[in-house]
Formats: C-alpha cells, structure tokens, sequence
C-alpha cells in the first residue's frame, strides 16, 4: 500500500430492516435536554412518533422542515437563526443527503466561534460539541457515514463541500424499510449515485485495497438489485441490498472520495437544477468511456462487479461495463441524453469552465480533465 489509510467510522452504527424504532430508545438512554430533529414534512409520521417517545421521557423537542431541496448557504443561515435559542444538546437528521448534510453542519455550528465560511474546504473545521444522529431514508448519498456535505454558495452559484471528520455522525442507524415509500425516479437517481460512489473510488488514483473492498461489493449489491428497487418499491431484498450497497459508498468517501463524474456534474446541478444523483447517472456512462483509456484493468474490475462476463481482454471488459451501466439506467427510467432534461448547447462552454473549479475531485480522476475535454465530454452527452 503506497498511501496511508484513515478512515473515520460512526462511534455506533446499526443497519437493518426495522431497526429505526430502538433509536428513541438510545437517545433516552443519552439523556440530552433538548434535541433537534431535522426532516422533511413526507416523513412526520415517523418523527413525530420519536418527538413523542422523546417528550414523554421529558426531553424537549423541536422539528425542522425547511430544507426540502439542495440546500444553501442562506438556508443553513436561516436554520441557524431558528434553532440558535433553542439550543441543542443533540442534533437527529431524518432524511436524504440533503437533509443529512444540514443536520451534520447545524451540530458543529451550535457553540462553534467559527462562521460556515470560515470552514468551507477540507480540515478547517476545528471541533463539534453537539452529539449528532443521522438517519438516511434514501439508499444514494452516504453522507450518514461521510465527513462531507455539501451547500450552494448563491454568491457563485457553485456546489462548496466542508469536509472534515467532525462531520462523521456518532450514531448512525440504516433502516431499509424506510426507503420503501420512495418513489421510483428518486430511487433511481440516488442508486445510481451510490454506485458512482463505489465506481469512483474504485477507479480512484487514490485508490485504497481496504476501501476496494467495500467498493467492489458496493457496486456488486447496487447493479444486481437496484431495478427491482425501481419496479417494485416494496421489495424487501432489493431495498436492503441497495441500502447496504449505498453505506459502502459512503464508506469510499472519506479516505478516497469521488473524481471526474461528480466534478462534472456539479454544473447542471448549478445551472439546470437537476438532482445530483440525476446529475451523476446522466454523466457515469461518458466518462467511464472517457477514463478507461488510463485504467483498463480497474474498469474491467468493475464491469465484472455489474455482472459483466469477461472480454478477450480488458478493455473490451471494460467498455462491457459502459454498456451495462447504459442498460442499468434506461431500466431505471434515467435519460439517456443531457439533451433529453432540457441542457442546451449554448451553456456547455460555462458548464466546462464550472466544473474546472471542483479541483478538489478532479485531481482524483485516473484521466486528466481538462476544460477542453470537460467540453467535448459534455458534447458527447449531449
């Protein structure tokens, strides 16, 4: 192994079909005076079932719906001003990657001397003093298990990820039969995105053997069940192996994190508004096609990890696994096309000099990007 290893684990994590009901039970145990629950409205039945085991144990409760799309500086601000008096002693995000990244920031700010600006980057963030639970009901961020999360900085219009091990959650529990209300589009995009997770950090020039195992296995659980997630929201298998498939993706975040996919997807979040796993699955196929040049043997890795058969060599494998990432996502109902969500020719040009700015993840890519390549890759896409 050429590089060092650190990876950050929760102090406690609990995975498993209904396992969400013992977390009421945990807090209690904890004792905090005041907790903060942030949600999203959809999800009120199962929050306000925790709010009331919580208040009857005498532990004072307040509940955040604001965040109900990819959240901003000024949304965090906004948060903040609300929950500041309030003042928590434990901060619980129930939700997808969105809420989760907020809860994650509200509980390092509360009693921090430091401004959200002052920590946007990786390792600025100097401490947290607030106990932090996060409970995913999507299967496609990681952000549960992740030191990351990301706002909009509406001074650019850019994505800023704060990255930093003070944003590992203390205790995190994987309910899969909380993703069984998901509708099938969301399912898609957020599967999708955790097997880009598990793919990139695979594929990664950082690339680790301890974390290539949880991405191997990632993208093995995610490829073979993520259809049957789609076609049938209430198939117990498929939703727990697609649950399990995302948590290693969060797992390949911290040590390794994610490269030319996420970079170049950033901008039609920007720009278009896309979801972000809509954004990831539209650009997987492309710049798979793109990288393999630099890494056949990893690609043909992955494509054997989707299921693919191997070739006569490896980037015949390789270019096996773009296909099926293309078959995946039309059996998933995912565009095929850029052009099919509505981009337009004439925004490429700034959605490549964009996507320069996430140097942060492209310097991880196995192929060097450029803004003309980021261009043409676009154009392909297109």
């Amino acid at each position: 192994m050429s590089l060092p290893l650190k990876i950050l684990f929760p102090g406690q994590l609990v995975f498993g079909n209904g396992t969400f009901p013992a977390l009421a039970e945990e807090l209690i145990r904890r004792r905090p005076a005041r907790v903060l629950i942030c949600s999203i409205s959809p999800l009120s039945g199962i929050t306000d079932d925790l709010k009331g085991r919580l208040s009857d144990a005498g532990i004072s409760v307040e509940t955040d719906t604001s965040i109900v799309a990819e959240p901003s500086f000024s949304d965090f601000h906004a948060l903040m001003d609300r929950v500041r008096d309030f003042d928590p002693e434990a901060v619980v995000g129930i939700g997808g990657g969105s809420v989760l990244d907020v809860a994650k920031l509200v509980a390092a700010q509360l009693g921090n001397s430091q401004r959200l600006e002052e920590y946007v980057g990786i390792g600025l963030l100097k401490q947290r003093s607030r106990l932090l639970v996060c409970v995913p009901t999507t299967s496609g961020t990681g952000s549960e298990v992740s030191p990351n999360a990301i706002l909009v900085d509406e001074a650019d219009g850019q994505k800023k990820g704060i990255i930093s091990p003070f944003l590992v959650p203390d205790i995190v529990y994987v309910d899969p039969m909380l993703t069984h209300s998901v509708p099938p589009a969301i399912t898609a995009a957020t599967g999708i995105d955790a097997l880009t997770h598990c793919l990139e950090a695979y594929t990664n020039k950082f690339a680790l053997p301890f974390i290539d195992n949880f991405a191997l296995e990632g993208m093995r659980r995610i490829s073979a069940h993520i259809i049957d997630a789609v076609m049938d929201g209430t198939n117990v298998i498929a939703r727990e192996e697609v649950s399990l498939g995302s948590l290693y993706g969060g797992f390949c975040l911290g040590p390794v994190n994610t490269a030319g996919v996420h970079a170049l997807s950033y901008p039609l979040g920007s720009l278009y508004h896309l979801s972000h796993g809509l954004s990831n699955a539209l650009l997987l196929p492309w710049v798979m096609e793109y990288n393999i040049p630099a890494s056949p043997k990893r690609h043909a890795d992955v494509a054997v990890a989707l299921g693919c058969t191997p070739g006569r060599d490896d980037m015949e494998t390789a270019m096996a696994g773009v296909e099926r990432i293309r078959s995946i996502n039309s059996a998933c109902g995912i565009p095929s096309r850029l052009s099919d969500v509505g981009v337009k020719v004439d925004s490429l040009p700034g959605m490549a000099r964009d996507a320069m700015k996430v140097q942060r993840l492209l310097k991880n890519n196995p192929r060097e990007i450029t803004e003309a390549d980021a261009l043409n890759i676009f154009k392909q896409a297109l």
